[in-house]
This record gives C-alpha cells, sequence and structure tokens, in this order.
C-alpha cells in the first residue's frame, strides 16, 4: 500500500504534531510497520491481554469497553482515526489492558514493534515530547471520565453532555452523533433512565427534541 493514504489519518495523530507531511513520510518509510484489517463487530483485543504494539487507527472506528464481575458493561472512549491504541499501557510496567476493544465499523491499523519505537523516541526529540504530551492529556481526559462517571448524578451527566456537545459544535442546535443506547453505555447507565432525563429535560424547557437534533432553550436548567 502506498504511503499517501496512511499520510491523512497520522497527522491527526498526537504523535506527529509539529511533523511535516515528508517528516511522516520519512518516519513511516523508515519503520518495518504492519497493516491490520478488521470487519465490523471483530474482536481487536480482550482486557487482560498484554500491549505489544504501537498501533494507530488509520480508518474505522475501535470500541473501547469496561466491564464488571456482574457483566456490566461502560463504553470508555471511541478511537477514530489518528488515534493511538492504549499508549499509557505500551511501556507500562504491567502492561495489560484494562478494557476489551471491538471494531464498530471496518478498521484499519497501522501497528509498528514497540522495540523499534522507542529506538525513535530517543533519536527525535519531537515524537519523544509528543509521547510525553499524549501520556499527559491522557490523564486529564480519565480524570474527567472518573469524575463524570462516579461523581455526577444522571441528570448531571446527560446535562453535562449536551453542553459539552454545543460548545465542541457551537451551536445551540445539537446534534447527538450517537445513539440512546450508545450515549447510555458511555455513561454506564440504562437506556430508559437516559430518556427519562431527556424527557424531564424537555418538559422543564430546557430543550426540545427532534429524534437526535436537540434544541438547547435554556442551559441554565441544564446544569
Amino acid at each position: 500500500m502506498p504511503i499517501n493514504p496512511i499520510l491523512q489519518p497520522l497527522l491527526k495523530c498526537s504523535l506527529f504534531t509539529d511533523f511535516s507531511e515528508d517528516d511522516i513520510n520519512e518516519f513511516v518509510r523508515s519503520t518495518d510497520y504492519k497493516l491490520l484489517s478488521y470487519q465490523k463487530n471483530d474482536v481487536f483485543a480482550l482486557a487482560g491481554m498484554p500491549c505489544r504494539h504501537i498501533d494507530i487507527v488509520l480508518k474505522g472506528v475501535l470500541i473501547c469497553r469496561m466491564s464488571s464481575p456482574a457483566g456490566k458493561q461502560v463504553e470508555v472512549s471511541r478511537l477514530r482515526p489518528g488515534n493511538i491504541v492504549a499508549p499509557a499501557f505500551i511501556f507500562a510496567t504491567d502492561n495489560k489492558l484494562p478494557v476489551s476493544v471491538e471494531t464498530g465499523e471496518p478498521t484499519q491499523i497501522i501497528r509498528f514493534a514497540k522495540d523499534e519505537f522507542m529506538e525513535l523516541l530517543h533519536l527525535d526529540h519531537r515524537l519523544c515530547l509528543n509521547f510525553i504530551r499524549t501520556l499527559s492529556d491522557i490523564d486529564s481526559f480519565l480524570t474527567q471520565k472518573i469524575n463524570v462517571l462516579s461523581l455526577m448524578t444522571v441528570r448531571e451527566k446527560v446535562g453535562y453532555l449536551l453542553i459539552k456537545r454545543a460548545k465542541e459544535q457551537q451551536t445551540r442546535n445539537v446534534r447527538l452523533l450517537r445513539s440512546r443506547q450508545q450515549i447510555a453505555d458511555s455513561f454506564g447507565i440504562q437506556k430508559f433512565s437516559l430518556m427519562r432525563v431527556l424527557a424531564d429535560f424537555e418538559r422543564e424547557g430546557a430543550i426540545e427534541i427532534n429524534g437526535r437534533d436537540i434544541k438547547i432553550i435554556n442551559a441554565d436548567k441544564l446544569k
């Protein structure tokens, strides 16, 4: 496969911040990479498996879920083109994945060997700094995720989501990109609990609902 189709998603990858297209092309040419393809709903990894490679999503989506002993599942994250798979575990002493990962659609991964990647970290200070920054950003993300999952009520979680999406989309007319079930899974709540809170918000005049399109009328009532 020529390098050009690989280039676009790697330009989005945090590892290559401040890298030019030529820099990334040279990085790829200098490595013994592998391309892996998966169909929708394939298992990419199971919780407890060791993280042995540097995997970056080129296309598609990987869904990461954590399960309790009772079988309850919480969606932790979705990895899209440019995202690295479990970078915090690549060089960890205990490098076992805490989540199971499956594909949400046909997905392609580029894989680099860990030893080779370590050598490149020593050779390129930009790559090293970007990797450290990526790990720091993950810590920030997990802190926020723990706060949402553990400390917020269901009502607070739903209000937080709507306000966050409005800021991201820069409009009060929010478009939900995931189904109600997927949103509920990401919060570790039941779908009917999510639906009840949305109905409460609408009845209170905070929002208007039209399928996946939600208009925020009074953001103060979502807090």
